[in-house]
C-alpha cells in the first residue's frame, strides 16, 4: 500500500515542488520575512508583554517613545502587498531565466498602475470639510492597498507584468544597442520596449476596470478572490487539512511545508491583518496565525516530534533510540527534527506515522478550542523565528504567560500519545541488538579451537 501512495504522491510533490509560478510565490513571501520578523521585534518592544512596561519606558523616553519602534514595524506590516509584490516579481523572472532587477521593478510600476492614488476615492476615508486636501485632493499609496489588503493584487501584477515582460524580451523585441556600449546601457535600452508592453497593458487594464462597479482591479480582487479565500483559510477545517498534508508528505521522506506552503499561503495574509490589528490596539481578527500553527500545533518540527525525543529519553531501553534521542534533544528544542525524521526513522515507518499525524491534528483541534473558550489568547501576528523555544514562543507570541503553559501540557499530551508506539519501536530495536549482540559473541568464540593442530 505504501509503494501505491508513494508512486502516486511523489510525481505530485515533484511537480508541485517545481512549479516555477508557485516557486515564485513561495520564494517572494520568504523575501519580505526577514523584514516582517525584524519589524515584529520593533512591534513587541513596544508592547513588550510585563505589567508596567509602558511606564517604565516612559519614564526614560517620554511618552509618545512607542512611536519610534513602531513607525519601523509600519514600514513593514502596512506595505506587505507592496513587498510581496516586489519580491514575487523578483522569484518569478528568476524562474523564467530573466532580468530578475528588472521583474521586480517593472511588477512594481504594474502594481502602482493598479492602485487608486486617490485618497479621497477610497471607501471608508473621508477629509475634512472645506480643507485644502478636500478641495484639491490628496495624491499617494494608501496603506489598506499596500498592506495585507494588497497581497493577492500584488501577487497578480507580478506574475502577470513578469510573464508579459519575459515573453516581449525573449521575442527579440528590443532595442539593441551598437558593440562598445556599457552593458548597463544596453540592459536599460533592451528592457526599454518590453516595460511599454507591460505598462501598455496594465494602463488598458486599469481603464477597463474604471468602467465597472468595481471601479478599480484592488477592490475586484480583494472582493471575488481575497475575502473568500481568507474566510476559508481562517477555518478550523482548512488548517485540519493543512496539519494533515504536512505530516502525511513526511511520512513519505517529501518536506510537507515546503511543498503545501506553495499552495496554502493565506496564512500568510491572515497574519499581517492580526499585526495591523494589533498594532492599532483593535479587537484581534483571527485564531489562525501562521504563530498559531508554528507554536501551538508543532513543538520540535514537523509531527511535534519535541514529545517523542522526550519519550525516547525517558522511556526508552534501545541504544539507538536513546542515542538518537540525545543527538535530537538540543535540535529540537530549536524545531529542528531532521535526525528524528530520517534517523529513527519516521520515513516509511507505520508504527511512527500514526502519532507523528495524530499529535499536531490534536494541538490544533484543542488550541482552536482552548483559543475559542478564551483559555488562552489570540496570537498577536508578531513573526517570531520559527525556531524560537517552547514557552517563549507561546508566552510572546500571545503577550500571556498562560500560553506557555498551555503549550507544556501539549508537550506532555504529545509524550502520552507517542509512548505505547515509541515503545513498541523499542522493543522491537532492543530484540535486533541482542540478536546482533549474540551472533557477534559465536562470531569470535575459541570453543572449537584445538592447539593440536599446531
Amino acid at each position: 500500500m505504501f509503494n501505491k501512495l508513494e508512486s502516486v504522491l511523489m510525481p505530485i510533490a515533484d511537480k508541485l515542488g517545481k512549479n516555477r509560478v508557485l516557486i515564485a510565490i513561495r520564494d517572494g513571501f520568504l523575501i519580505t520575512t526577514p523584514l516582517l520578523i525584524v519589524g515584529s521585534i520593533f512591534l513587541l518592544i513596544a508592547n513588550f508583554p510585563i505589567p508596567g512596561w509602558d511606564e517604565m519606558m516612559a519614564s526614560v523616553f517620554g511618552e509618545n517613545w512607542g512611536t519610534w519602534f513602531t513607525n519601523v514595524s509600519r514600514a513593514t506590516f502596512n506595505m506587505t502587498g507592496l513587498l510581496t509584490c516586489v519580491g514575487t516579481g523578483y522569484a518569478f523572472a528568476r524562474e523564467l531565466k530573466g532580468d530578475k532587477i528588472q521583474g521586480a521593478v517593472v511588477s512594481l510600476v504594474a502594481f502602482v498602475i493598479l492602485t487608486n492614488t486617490s485618497i479621497a476615492s477610497i471607501p471608508g476615508v473621508s477629509l475634512l470639510e472645506g480643507s485644502d486636501a478636500a478641495e484639491n485632493g490628496i495624491n499617494g499609496l494608501a496603506f489598506r492597498y499596500i498592506g495585507a489588503d494588497g497581497i493577492f493584487m500584488g501577487l497578480v501584477c507580478a506574475l502577470s507584468s513578469v510573464l508579459i515582460f519575459t515573453w516581449v524580451y525573449k521575442k527579440g523585441w528590443t532595442i539593441k544597442m551598437p558593440k562598445g556600449v556599457p552593458p548597463a546601457v544596453c540592459d536599460s535600452f533592451a528592457a526599454l520596449v518590453p516595460s511599454a508592453f507591460v505598462m501598455t497593458i496594465f494602463f488598458l487594464v486599469r481603464i477597463l476596470f474604471g468602467m465597472t462597479s468595481f471601479g478599480t482591479a484592488h477592490q475586484f480582487v480583494l472582493e471575488i478572490l481575497q475575502t473568500p479565500l481568507k474566510g476559508m483559510g481562517d477555518t478550523l477545517a482548512a488548517n485540519a487539512i493543512y496539519s494533515f498534508a504536512c505530516t502525511f508528505l513526511w511520512f513519505f521522506g517529501i518536506n510537507g511545508p515546503a511543498v503545501a506552503n506553495s499552495v496554502y499561503f493565506i496564512g500568510n495574509v491572515l497574519t499581517i491583518e492580526q499585526q495591523v490589528a494589533f498594532e492599532a490596539g483593535q479587537a484581534l481578527p483571527h485564531i489562525f496565525t501562521n504563530p498559531f500553527s508554528n507554536f501551538f500545533c508543532n513543538f520540535g518540527g514537523g509531527g511535534s516530534t519535541l514529545s517523542l525525543v522526550i519519550v525516547m529519553l525517558g522511556f526508552c531501553k534501545s541504544q539507538r533510540i536513546k542515542q538518537l534521542g540525545r543527538l535530537s534533544i538540543v535540535p529540537g528544542i530549536f524545531g529542528i527534527n531532521e535526525p528524528i525524521i530520517f534517523g529513527l526513522p519516521v520515513v516509511l515507518n507505520p508504527i511512527i506515522a500514526i502519532p507523528f499525524i495524530l499529535v499536531p491534528m490534536m494541538n490544533l483541534i484543542l488550541s482552536y478550542c482552548a483559543t475559542l473558550w478564551h483559555i488562552i489568547p489570540k496570537t498577536t501576528g508578531v513573526n517570531l523565528p520559527w525556531t524560537t523555544p517552547i514557552g517563549f514562543s507561546g508566552w510572546l507570541s500571545t503577550g500571556d504567560p498562560i500560553a506557555a503553559l498551555w503549550q507544556f501540557l501539549l508537550l506532555a499530551l504529545g509524550c502520552v500519545v507517542y509512548f505505547p508506539f515509541i515503545k513498541a519501536l523499542d522493543k522491537q530495536y532492543l530484540k535486533e541488538e541482542l540478536e546482533a549482540e549474540d551472533d557477534v559473541e559465536e562470531d569470535i568464540s575459541f570453543d572449537d579451537l584445538d592447539l593440536s593442530d599446531l
